[in-house]
């Protein structure tokens, strides 16, 4: 399905209407700027209704306390005083301003400007990602084409379509197609489309895009990233069993298909027996969690269960199936190594327990320096601001408490920058 100037099509539509773009994107650049207030109105708009229940029948397929978690962060996160905030904290004074005058030089006036055109090209592990790329590009003003991923539902496709009908001026704005990855010469003929390439995905999906990014089109990488948990002192740490029990709570809803996800656990040690004490201690604890926020909804259970089994032929070729360093409990597994290499789990609650002494995280952390996002902190409270620091100049962007990896907090960057900053350019004009 495909929408273009608010209205939908059929996929098979795709190459007329996309001749038809090529033709009407000037008109719009030659128009009046989208002012940010009208995205924001249509965005609290969307709130207000997801409040109220409207619609309760598109989210179905979550889990209730999903959904109850998903509400909370939409009253927040979506009213018009946060968006406004963030219009703030990521593009700072957007007011067109002129230089102070110096002897010898003319004045200039100064002033942040859309990009143009933005081809969005959103990943499918992280619920709402295609519509909230999209409403980053509005906000700046951009001319949006969005490609779908071929695990969205429909949900992203409703909920643009839902903006448009509160604010019918964003037609102009946007344009959703449902193809294909492989349908190289469609995606070719967006990426020329436009003026920049958001990209959300694996490293092999962001070679793919620039080997179709026409020359000279910004391409702007938002890459497969890797989260680990960091435990140390854990005999020292106060409520060290609620610690542990949000992990696994965390590990048990994100089933570690996020950037930020646990895919390591690692252990301030170089003991394998220190490791393997503690993944008897933990497994019980991952049980009760996995257990506790299992789905019932057939279809998402079995794609769990083919997700979990093909990763583990990929990375593992079944090895770890026989492997004497796995415990295995019911729906999820520890899986001991010796090494402290960081690398995607299994995935689906099965997760790594390395060794990693505290001398050695600067070697580890380099080696993985173009992965790293998020850390998980299980620690002392005296040794926790050391060991953020330590982490934070290795290169990690996000320190967080175990239970709180995948959390969003207000006024947070992503992967290190600013999405809004990097959808705008900044003009000079001479007086």
């Amino acid at each position: 399905m495909i929408l273009f100037d608010g209205k939908t099509y059929e996929s098979s539509e795709q190459d007329r209407l996309l001749t038809e773009l090529e033709e009407r994107i000037p008109k719009i650049l030659s128009q009046k700027q989208l002012s940010p207030e009208v995205v924001i109105d249509a965005v609290e708009q969307l709130r207000a209704d997801l409040l109220k229940g409207r619609f309760d029948d598109l989210l179905t397929s979550f889990p209730e306390d999903t959904v109850e978690t998903y509400k909370k962060q939409a009253e927040v996160l979506l009213s018009k005083e946060q968006l406004r905030k963030k219009l703030v904290t990521e593009l700072g004074n957007t007011e067109e301003y002129t230089t102070d005058k110096i002897d010898g030089f003319a004045q200039i006036k100064v002033k942040k400007m859309p990009l143009g055109v933005l081809f969005h090209i959103a990943a499918g592990n992280m619920d709402f990602l295609p519509a909230y790329s999209l409403a980053e590009g509005l906000m700046t003003g951009n001319i949006n084409i969005l490609k779908l991923p071929s695990a969205d539902n429909g949900l992203s496709l409703k909920l643009i379509m839902q903006l448009i009908e509160y604010r019918p001026e964003l037609k102009d704005y946007i344009y959703v197609f449902d193809t294909a990855s492989t349908d190289i010469q469609g995606m070719r003929k967006m990426a020329e489309l436009s003026n920049a390439i958001s990209v959300w995905g694996s490293d092999m999906a962001i070679e793919a895009v620039r080997g179709l990014a026409p020359t000279g089109a910004k391409i702007i990488e938002w890459g497969q990233k890797l989260g680990f948990c960091y435990i140390s002192g854990l005999d020292k740490v106060t409520d060290a069993d609620d610690e542990l029990a949000g992990l696994a709570k965390h590990i048990a809803t994100t089933k570690q298909l996020l950037c930020s996800s646990c895919q390591v656990i690692y252990i301030d040690t170089s003991n394998m027996d220190e490791i393997k004490a503690f993944a008897e201690r933990f497994l019980p604890v991952l049980e009760i969690a996995v257990n506790g926020n299992a789905t019932q909804e057939i279809g998402i259970r079995a794609r769990d269960t083919l997700v979990s089994y093909t990763q583990r032929l990929k990375s593992y070729l079944g090895e770890e199936e026989k492997h004497e360093n796995v415990l295995r409990g019911k729906g999820c597994s520890l899986i001991l190594a010796e090494d402290s290499r960081l690398e995607l789990s299994p995935m689906m609650c099965n997760v790594l327990v390395k060794p990693l002494p505290r001398k050695d995280i600067g070697k580890t952390l380099y080696e993985s320096r173009y992965h790293l996002q998020t850390a998980g902190l299980i620690c002392p409270s005296e040794d926790r601001a050391e060991l953020a620091e330590l982490f934070t100049q290795l290169g990690l962007i996000r320190v967080t408490k175990g239970a709180d990896m995948s959390a969003y907090f207000p006024g947070e960057c992503h992967d290190g920058e600013y999405a809004l900053n990097r959808y705008m350019r900044v003009v000079n004009v001479e007086e």
